[in-house]
């Protein structure tokens, strides 16, 4: 007997509708052959079937069955497919009608007793049967609420084998699955960190503030201790809350590689990724035989801090040249390629030296000219271009640390930043540009007029520190957001004078 239902594989991130067909022959050997281009994990399914069919108390079929997952030209990965292929064998065997189970789409894995366990990616497999008319899903009971997230889609949570033959032969009333998106957001959008913690560093915070509010890339460089990396690890908390929209993009790549946390339905903050120096070109990337993302896609909509940007392999480091202008990453394969989203801003620390202290009014460097060059060689001029704002982080002088003054907290400066993106918004209107650093050349001629007093400026900026035509498009991207943080519908010669501030360290670089 033949049955035929619906489930769900990834390519990456997306997904792709497949329909499980389970042909029970009326003879034959006693064995079960899986095709379809089924990974391994695919393939090692049918002893996990056997043996869950058998432990609920259900006869597992001793003739041949032929289990053809289509489209055949997609690679099957995962185990997601155990609930479907276990349920097309019983409607196959006759135990089970099979009418109704094609209005479903099915995912999950089995243990060996029948128990359903949860998998990765069914925030994606909801939104594809949703996109692709589907309107009821069966998951693993742990997955419900994530899946639930999909507005479109009736998703019903199961916990064993049994349970979900009993609902779908009408023996078992089961409630579909109901997530309250705004409790989530209200319960998860709070940050444990504040910019009210950190000390002093006035002109860091207001150069973390340009960098937000205009999703601006910044290197922040500074001797050991300084507080870079409590600045950065601060700088998603004064950042616009995640939209629905940005939430289920985000959400749904942390579900494809695992990432989500037990009872998690929706990530209501923004990411914040540090990798270590001594991760590989593909761990920030993404890559593998079956691509997975990477950090940097992980980071998506969020912040990637890089600490100790001079340790990163320089070939890991130029490896990120082009998502940074792109907002995307593609994978290549021999038989696939993969695109990720990877919208980020990049947050880079480093020292100015080997010994960190160069420059510093506490300690002196120890370090020779030609060492001092050597490590500031180790990062290439082209990437440093692509970083918007390059600003000093001196070390906090003791007065200020044991200062009991109140310091600015982060409600204050998302404030401020919430404004500058709401004008973006209005002048980009809806062509998906929301933030002054991804505006076009064409864009920026047209948002980025400056006066005479601008101009000259500018001019007398470019030839005294040599700078490329990308970094005076970098210069006049950043005044923009200094004048739409100050309110202004122009850019005044001391908002262009601000941003050649923040490009100071191309001398040195």
């Amino acid at each position: 007997m033949l049955a035929r239902l619906h489930s769900v594989t990834l390519e990456g991130i997306e997904g792709v509708i497949c329909e499980v067909e389970v042909d029970v022959a009326r003879g034959g050997f006693e064995k079960s052959i899986i095709v379809g281009l089924p990974d391994a994990a695919v393939k090692e399914s049918t002893e996990r079937v056997r043996s869950a069919i058998v432990n609920c108390g259900y006869r597992y079929p001793k003739t041949q069955s032929l289990i053809n997952l289509a489209p055949a030209d997609v690679k099957k990965a995962g185990p997601a497919f155990d609930l479907p292929i276990a349920l097309g064998i019983l409607v196959g065997e006759g135990a089970l009608a099979g009418p109704a189970i094609k209005e479903y789409v099915v995912v999950g894995e089995l243990a060996l007793d029948g128990r359903v366990r949860p998998v990765n990616g069914v925030l994606s497999m909801a939104m594809t049967a949703a996109a692709n008319g589907f309107t009821r899903m069966i998951v693993p009971l742990e997955n419900a609420r994530e899946a639930a997230v999909v507005q479109d889609i009736e998703v019903f949570g199961v916990g064993s084998l049994a349970q979900a033959v009993g609902f779908l032969a009408d023996q078992l009333l089961l409630e579909p699955t109901v997530t309250d998106i705004e409790e989530l957001f209200g319960i998860s959008s709070r940050y444990g960190v504040d910019f009210a913690d950190v000390k002093g560093q006035e002109s860091v915070k207001r150069a973390l503030t340009v960098a937000a509010a205009g999703a601006h890339n910044i290197m922040m460089i500074g001797p050991p201790g300084a507080g870079k990396t409590m600045l950065a690890q601060r700088l998603a908390t004064i950042l616009p809350p995640l939209s629905l929209e940005e939430s289920l993009e985000t959400t749904r790549i942390y579900s494809a590689v695992g990432l989500l946390k037990k009872d998690q339905a929706l990530l209501a903050t923004r990411p914040v990724r540090a990798p270590h120096h001594s991760a590989s070109g593909p761990a920030l990337i993404g890559g593998g035989s079956s691509p997975r993302p990477g950090e940097l896609s992980l980071a998506h909509y969020g912040i990637l801090f890089l600490d100790e940007f001079v340790e990163f392999p320089r070939h890991v480091l130029e490896m990120i040249r082009q998502p940074l202008e792109d907002g995307f990453v593609i994978v290549s394969r021999a038989k696939t390629t993969v695109q990720f989203p990877a919208q980020f801003m990049l947050v880079a620390a480093m020292n100015p030296c080997p010994c960190g202290y160069f420059g510093s009014h506490v300690r002196s460097c120890k370090c020779t000219p030609g060492q001092i060059a050597r490590y500031l060689a180790k990062v290439s001029g082209p990437l440093v271009d692509r970083i918007d704002i390059h600003i000093d982080v001196p070390a906090v002088a003791f007065r200020k640390l044991r200062s009991q003054a109140r310091q600015i907290d982060s409600a204050t400066l998302r404030a401020s930043v919430s404004a500058a993106r709401e004008a973006q918004a209005r002048r980009f209107g809806d062509g998906g540009l929301m933030t002054n650093a991804y505006m076009s050349h064409r864009q920026l001629e047209q948002h980025c007029k400056l006066d005479a007093a601008g101009e000259m400026l500018l001019r007398t900026a470019m030839v005294d520190l040599g700078l490329s035509a990308r970094a005076h498009d970098k210069i006049c991207k950043v005044a923009r957001t200094i004048a739409d943080l100050d309110g202004a519908e122009a850019i005044r010669s001391e908002h262009i004078a601000e941003a050649i501030g923040y490009r100071k360290l191309d001398r040195k670089l």
